[in-house]
């Protein structure tokens, strides 16, 4: 007998043998043992659908409907444009996360207070129909508008996914949407106003094998993106074909995108980016290399630069019919311009020069270093240059990608092949049909990160002070609280989301809002205070057609998954759990479905897909149904993608989407901001907080929590760096054991501050700011720049019974955002969880 069916048989026995023991009767005592299992062995393809960016596709392994092991892509010899699309330790522990012992089970209604976790079971007809009626009263009594489907990223399913309620609400009027997301808020609106791009159009990576001088700032694809076939592996690649690449990252953290890969690692002091920025654009500026060099280019492709610039695009707005640009006239002030701010000029004579030894003070960054950054940016023929989203989830981190931006610009080489822009690379896929959810009735949207303080107060946020789009006003308001909340394969509801403590409060109020489901395989901290609970099915029960989501590489590739098990218990898929709501609700079951069953719907999904000229040329080739194509499994294709960032502006002519149709170092639309939207020291609503403010240009700004902040700096002296362990995407994979084995959980300290706060590695210490308090492990490690922490992201929030120094009740689940604080940005209004202060006491 094989070890797998001996262990599976004693398991089951040692079942009988529990429920035996629990009933006196005798006729129940006898049991029939249960056959030996003697079905062969079956091999299925599913996928891992977290969110890194590469959803890569997993073998799975059965017999007698249990999974018996999981293994990667190994079916092709790796190739120069076709390869194995390898999974990490993650995608390969999947078996233990499907049977995970908190697998949610059965639909279930909560029976104490929100977050206390108490349940009790309850039949999918009474979820159901509780959800739908419940919905349809709020929607009657306060609008659609108090619908609330929040933001969730932990299954990117082609068919199945939550966007299926998306499809519910917008059959029933719709619902309240969200602009932005927790990863890239900040630079999405820092590349809009810069380039008019979405901040992901970046060269590709497979074209930094071109450059000759690659500048990463917390640019980390080897720990970010781990797949065999994605970001990661096109970085490693091309350093290879590079060979000789100077390679200067700039990052707090010495990451695993290093380890002698990089010629130098600058340790920086987290928000300070920007600072730095501004001292190498002194250094090309002052030097007179810019006038000499890039000036030209910059006079053509450019608006900001220079008071002349400014005042030539505010003539051109001036003339215009266009409303919008005689508003962005009256507003724009050439002597707001980037040459004198830099060189402390003009109205900026009183300020600093952004030298690199004012840089220095600030950043931790050598001003000899600072300016070598200089001479390597002037003397290459094609920088490549990338700030990871790292920096943009800090406080008023528009300001700091913006400034990162700044640099390319400055070289004057932008459309060069091997030269990016700061962006993140782009990444081309196949397509893949997906459900329609048709269109949203509702016009609003909020920050998706504003949504806990609309529980209360979204009746009155308007554009002018939240950033709410698509309203008749800038001072017309939203009109209606969230009253109701649907978080499906999400944790944004309370462990990801900013200021847990805070939230939690909010969440428990139910004057607030009066129904929150959670649709999620696992008990996790967000769905234990959610009022019903809809068990999902995993990726390994399902049925789907997915693709390679969005950093897979230069290789594409689509999963056609099939179950490996029936769905577990009394789950399931999040379409069939709307579906059922639907009977509930105007719309009805039949307008839901049309009436297709799941398999008819993936087929027409599939024939889609195989119709897709994108799709041509993927090996093996699609064959005529998605039955057949589950029994391939996976579909490859090389894109050819040697996109080169701004390419067709500056080498095609063809216009940016900017007002100006130019890079613009000014921007039109922050200026109309800045003088419009509330901030700091706005005239007319103040907000008071230390650092909130736009400017057209962008700045290094002192803000809250940041290292230059001396309100918080003395009880809350180290600086804290959240990242993303490999152990995790985000919060998911928490649950497997074997992940948390192999990927430490600790705080990593410099030996410097060891010394200086007297911990040592294995040490346990609390650490807390106003906000909240954390237990987590110590390990001393010079991988870490002096004066900041570093912490793992994503670790699931469990509460103790220990009050905390500052009057909080430990975490000793060590979530980091226990100590995050909820302060929305000034553009983007979006998260600024990297900005941290906190202190420490050994436990």
């Amino acid at each position: 007998m094989e070890r797998r069916s001996f262990l599976k048989m004693s398991a089951a026995l040692g079942c009988a043998a529990t429920v035996t023991g629990c009933n006196s009767s005798s006729d129940d005592a006898n049991v029939t043992p249960p056959t030996t299992p003697v079905g062969d062995e079956q091999i299925t393809w599913s996928a891992c659908l977290v969110n890194c960016g590469s959803n890569c596709p997993v073998k799975v392994f059965s017999r007698d409907g249990v999974i018996t092991r999981v293994e990667t892509d190994h079916d092709v010899e790796d190739g120069e444009n076709i390869y194995q699309v390898r999974a990490c330790a993650r995608g390969r522990s999947l078996r233990q996360r499907t049977y995970a012992v908190d697998r949610l089970k059965s639909p279930m209604k909560r029976v104490g207070e929100r977050g206390e976790g108490k349940f009790v079971p309850i039949t999918w007809e009474e979820a159901a129909e509780t959800i739908g009626t419940k919905l349809s009263s709020v929607i009657a009594e306060h609008g659609n508008k108090a619908i609330f489907r929040s933001y969730g990223s932990g299954a990117y399913y082609g068919f199945a996914s939550n966007a299926c309620f998306n499809r519910l609400f917008n059959l029933n009027g719709g619902c309240l949407s969200y602009h932005g997301n927790y990863s890239w808020a900040q630079q999405q609106e820092a590349a809009a106003h810069t380039f008019g791009t979405s901040s992901t159009k970046g060269s590709a990576t497979v074209t930094l094998a071109n450059s000759d001088y690659f500048l990463g700032f917390a640019y980390n694809p080897s720990e970010m993106r781990q797949s065999g076939s994605g970001e990661g592996y096109d970085f490693l690649k091309a350093l290879q074909k590079a060979n000789g690449l100077k390679v200067t990252m700039i990052d707090p953290r010495y990451t695993d995108s290093m380890l002698g890969k990089e010629s130098t690692w600058l340790p920086i002091r987290p928000g300070t980016d920007a600072a730095l920025a501004e001292a190498i654009a002194y250094q090309m500026i002052s030097s007179g290399w810019v006038d000499a060099n890039s000036l030209e280019f910059i006079s053509k492709h450019t608006v900001g630069y220079d008071a002349a610039s400014i005042e030539a695009q505010k003539a051109i707005f001036a003339a215009s019919s266009d409303e919008k640009e005689l508003e962005y006239a009256a507003v724009m002030n050439s002597d707001e311009n980037y040459r004198d701010y830099i060189l402390g000029l003009g109205i900026y004579a009183d300020a600093p020069k952004k030298t690199p030894e004012w840089a220095e003070k600030i950043t931790g960054v050598p001003a000899a270093q600072i300016e070598q950054i200089a001479l390597d940016l002037q003397s290459a023929k094609a920088p490549y240059i990338v700030a990871g989203a790292g920096v943009n989830r800090q406080a008023n981190g528009e300001q700091t990608v913006r400034a990162l931006y700044m640099l390319s610009v400055l070289t004057g080489k932008l459309g060069t092949l091997g030269s990016s822009n700061g962006e993140l690379p782009n990444m081309s896929r196949m397509y893949r049909g997906s459900i329609p959810t048709g269109t949203n009735p509702v016009k609003e949207k909020i920050s998706f990160f504003t949504w806990s303080e609309a529980i209360h107060n979204g009746e009155t946020m308007t554009a002018r002070s939240h950033g709410v789009q698509n309203t008749d006003g800038l001072d017309t308001p939203l009109g209606t609280n969230i009253k109701v909340i649907v978080s499906a394969s999400d944790s944004t509801l309370l462990n990801q989301h900013a200021e847990i403590n805070n939230t939690a409060e909010i969440l428990k109020d139910e004057s607030g809002v009066e129904l929150i489901v959670s649709c999620d395989c696992w008990m996790t901290p967000s769905a234990k205070f959610a009022d019903i609970i809809l068990p999902d099915t995993s990726w390994l029960e399902s049925n789907d057609l997915v693709d390679d989501s969005y950093a897979s590489g230069a290789m594409s590739y689509l999963t056609a998954m099939k179950s490996a098990i029936e769905p577990m218990w009394d789950c399931k898929s999040m379409y069939e759990a709307s579906a059922m709501i639907a009977k509930y609700m105007g719309s009805g079951e039949e307008a839901f479905t049309e009436g297709k069953t799941e398999a008819e719907w993936l087929e027409e999904l599939y024939q889609q897909t195989k119709a897709s000229s994108t799709n041509v040329g993927v090996e093996p080739a699609f064959p005529e149904t998605y039955a057949e194509a589950q029994e391939i499994g996976l579909f490859r294709k090389h894109m050819d993608d040697n996109h080169v960032a701004l390419s067709s502006f500056i080498n095609d002519g063809e216009a940016l989407a900017t007002p100006s149709g130019k890079i613009e170092i000014y921007s039109a639309e922050l200026a109309w901001r800045s003088a419009n939207w509330d901030q700091e020291n706005s005239n007319l609503n103040p907000t008071g907080v230390k650092g909130d403010t736009i400017t057209a240009i962008p700045q290094y700004t002192v803000t809250w929590d940041g290292y230059e902040d001396e309100e918080t700096s003395v009880d809350y002296p180290i600086q804290l760096a959240g990242y993303h362990t490999k152990g995790r995407t985000h919060s998911s994979y928490h649950n497997v054991p074997w992940l948390r084995e192999a990927v430490e959980d600790a705080v990593w300290v410099n030996p410097i501050d060891a010394t200086k706060y007297g911990v040592a590695s294995g040490d346990n210490v609390e650490m807390y700011n106003d906000r909240g308090s954390i237990a987590v492990k110590v390990r001393i490690t010079p991988r870490v720049a002096p004066g900041v922490f570093a912490l793992g992201q994503g670790a699931w929030f469990s509460p103790g019974t220990t009050v905390g120094s500052t009057g909080h009740i430990i975490d000793e689940g060590g979530a980091i955002n226990s100590l995050t604080r909820y302060q929305p940005s000034p553009v983007a209004k979006g998260n600024p969880q990297h900005t941290i202060r906190v202190a420490i006491k050994k436990i």
